[in-house]
């Protein structure tokens, strides 16, 4: 099945002086990819003025609205009843976004619909990933 959900997602940018700028956002979840979300930004906010992709995985996104989650590039974790706060390194710095808890939810229930939790079917994606990686070989 070749599903995509989209939901926009205005997110506030915590700046190093406290302020919060608004960044929109569109999240996305695609069945033939059934572990991960992506948080798509359009190119007008990113620093070198094209879209900027970060994938994740959906038991992340998950996880971080109950309690603080994650290592590595992306950490999520609730901030008070209504707020989670996506945390996102890369080599260039670090972006401090707050996003709307429901809203989060709303989505990730939504993907919930598509692919169960447990029902993630992989194996069309490795197969799809080696390919990529070792052609014909």
């Amino acid at each position: 099945m070749d599903l995509t959900l989209e939901q926009p997602a205005r997110g506030r940018l915590i700046t190093a002086d406290e302020w919060e700028l608004p960044v929109p956002a569109t999240l996305r979840y695609a069945a033939t990819d059934p572990l991960a979300v992506h948080l798509d930004f359009p190119p007008e906010v990113s620093l070198d003025g094209t879209g900027v992709t970060w994938t994740f995985g959906r038991a992340l996104l998950e996880e971080g609205l109950r309690r603080p989650a994650g290592n590595g590039d992306v950490h999520i974790w609730p901030c008070g009843q209504a707020c989670t706060v996506m945390e996102l390194h890369s080599p260039y710095g670090l972006a401090l976004l707050q996003f709307d808890t429901a809203a989060l939810r709303r989505f990730l229930l939504r993907t919930y619909a598509v692919v169960a939790a447990g029902q993630e079917d992989i194996g069309e994606a490795v197969e799809e990933g080696l390919s990529s990686l070792f052609g014909n070989v």
